[in-house]
Parts: structure tokens; sequence; C-alpha cells
């Protein structure tokens, strides 16, 4: 973290459409001139006072002026903050240069990322620099994954209080969901289908749950690639469209924490298959482009239900249950997004630099976090 920074967060992205949320609710919650020292950055100024306006943030909202492509700008930015929050995806196209920035600077960046490959790419070329000049560099800060990641550590730290100790084996069932798919989240999907028709190399990457945690393989774990019924969930279980990125999260945190669940810890993801129930996202066929979404009314229409299943060695089980007010991909999504900067930078000033899971470097004081601010509930069930 870059400790004497002007401003504890800088929101870049923030006239694109999630960025704009991400700011909206900064400026709904905390204000301006608050404990939250806030700005908005973007290409153009012209701009960022335009969604400034419309959004009907204060006129001395703080407004910062960098390009992607202009790293004079973004190393300017970036020493400005503690924390940088982008949203300025895909990130294997846009977000290379303000990693970079960041980890040179010592300065924080979280994202919303869901693409393996480049989070893999940044793991090798800045975790030891980051380790070193402090940056906290934090993937998937949004649906993908803090839900899934952080349900399995309540469900372990729930195994701990009730079972004594934590499971080697953790399922993640989606019982329900309703939202629109991101355009950034499509965006992402169609640059990492391009980046595997370039490298074919990196399918084997993207089929691997250990693609983030270099240098440990843990065990087979299921495929979760066909129906199966489920009785911890008194139902049948299909595959779930984003397992391939949070099951790869969820072995990095626990490689992050060293590995308190276990070397042989087996973790799957799936989502239940009920008749008429909403249990995945809609728009995956007409997604909107980048810079588009939901209405308002549609974002608060949405939310979503998964349960988590710790089974114990001995067959012992507990169940936990992670839900959002929200639709999952826009309206939780960033205040997961806004959450998580002012967790790392308000509550955790001491984990150390790295490239990190949101669920490792914060665990419980980003799950209380969480609860209080940003509408999720972490509820034991069993």
């Amino acid at each position: 973290m870059n400790p004497n920074a002007e401003f504890d967060i800088i929101v870049y992205g923030a006239t694109g459409y999630t960025g704009r949320l991400v700011a909206e609710y900064l400026a709904q919650r905390y204000g301006i001139g608050g404990d939250v020292k806030w700005a908005m950055a973007g290409r153009s100024a012209e701009k960022l006072a335009q969604v400034r306006d419309e959004m009907g943030a204060p006129a001395e909202t703080p407004l910062v002026v960098a390009d992607a492509d202009d790293p004079a700008q973004l190393d300017a930015m970036v020493r400005r903050a503690k924390a940088i929050v982008t949203t300025v995806g895909p990130y294997q196209l846009y977000g290379d240069k303000l990693v970079a920035a960041c980890v040179a600077a010592g300065t924080d960046c979280l994202d919303l990322t869901g693409e393996p490959n480049w989070m893999a790419k940044i793991i090798a070329a800045h975790d030891a620099e980051a380790r070193k000049t402090g940056a906290r560099i934090v993937h998937s800060c949004g649906f993908d994954s803090i839900p899934f990641e952080l349900g399995v550590f309540f469900a372990e730290e729930t195994a701990k209080a009730k079972l004594g100790g934590p499971v080697p084996r953790v399922k993640g069932r989606v019982r329900a969901i309703k939202g629109g798919l991101s355009g950034g989240t499509a965006a992402s999907g169609a640059a990492t289908m391009a980046a595997i028709q370039k490298d074919p190399s990196l399918i084997a990457l993207m089929m691997n749950p250990f693609a983030l945690t270099p240098g440990f393989e843990g065990p087979p774990q299921p495929p979760g690639n066909a129906v199966e019924h489920d009785p911890d969930v008194g139902h049948d279980v299909g595959p779930f469209m984003m397992a391939a990125i949070n099951t790869k999260n969820v072995h990095r945190s626990n490689a992050l924490m060293g590995h308190p669940w276990g070397k042989d810890f087996v973790y799957d993801e799936m989502s239940v298959v009920i008749p008429g129930a909403p249990t995945e996202f809609s728009g995956m066929e007409n997604a909107p482009k980048p810079g588009e979404g939901p209405s308002k009314a549609e974002r608060e229409a949405g939310f979503y239900d998964i349960a988590f299943i710790g089974i114990g060695a001995d067959g012992r089980k507990v169940k936990v249950s992670v839900k959002g007010d929200r639709d999952p991909g826009y309206g939780s999504t960033s205040k997961m997004l806004a959450e998580a900067a002012i967790c790392l930078v308000k509550d955790a000033p001491d984990v150390p630099g790295g490239v990190w899971t949101p669920g490792a470097a914060m665990q419980t004081k980003l799950v209380d976090r969480l609860q209080r601010n940003a509408g999720l509930t972490f509820a034991v069930e069993d």
C-alpha cells in the first residue's frame, strides 16, 4: 500500500457501466471528504464530469485523467492512491500497464477479472516484485469469485467451530440466481477464447484447477461437467459456467493461507437444476456490449443463493449459505468491489504485498464488511 497517498481509492474506468456503479455506491454511502477519500478516473475529463453530474455526485468529487495506454499518466495516477479499483477490462487487453505501474509504486490494485490466463501471467510476472514493494494486487473482487471464495472460507470456519477442525471436502451449489451477464464478462470471455486460439497451450491452464497455485498440484478434482443427483441439496445438479474460474481462486486461497484446509482439499461447484427456477444467468446469447447493462430496476430485482456443504473425513457435515441482494453481475459486484478496496486499505493495512485473492488477504474482515454494507448474508444452515 502507498501509505501517504492523497486518496484511499481511485475508481479507474468510472465512465464505464460497472465503474460508474462503483462510483455511485461510494458517493451514496461514503460521500466526499469523509472517512473514505476517493476519486473518479478515466480517459476523458469531460466524460468524467458528465458522469459525475449525471449520477448526482457532488461537484467537488475529484476527477483524475489517465489513459490505459499512457504509462506516464498511469504512473501519476497510481502514486496519488493507496488503492486503484479498476473496471477497465478485458484485463488481458487493458490491464498489464496498470498492474505494472501499481507494483512499481507500491500501490494496491483491485479488479473484477475472471480471466485465469491473465491472472496466471500476472502472478508469474509480478508476485515477487509486489512482495518487495508492498503492493497488494487483488484479483476477482466481484461475483467471480468473492461469494464462492469467501463461502468456502466461511464453511471451513464453521467446520472448525462445529466439528473441531477444517474439512477436506467442500461442495459449492448455486441454488438460485437471477441477473444478466455483464458486457464486460462477455468481452472477457471472447478475449480469452481469442487468446486460446492463438496459443492452444492455454487450454491446459483453463482446465487445471491448480493453474493459479504455481509449484503446487493437489489431488484430482470432480469435473462437474455432467448432471447428477446431489442428496445434500435434494436436487439434480449440473455444470455451472463460472466454476472454471472460481475453483482456481478457491485453491489459490488455500495455498496463500498455507493450506489450512489441507493439501488434499477437494472442491467443486455446480448449479441446482430445478425446472422453471432461476438457476442461471440470462442474456448469454444476447449479452450487452461493454459499457451497457440492465436498468436499476432489473439490478435491484436480481439476487443469488449459494450453498456450501463441508464434509469431514468422518462423514460429518456443515452447511452454510451465501446470499446477495442484487443481480450478481452488476449490482452486487459493484458493492463487493468497493467494499473489498475499503477493507484492504482500512481494515487490512498490514497484509503484505503480493498477488492475492480477496478471501486469503482479508478473510473474516471482508465477510463482516460485506454483511454490514454490501447486502451479502453469510449464514449457517446445518
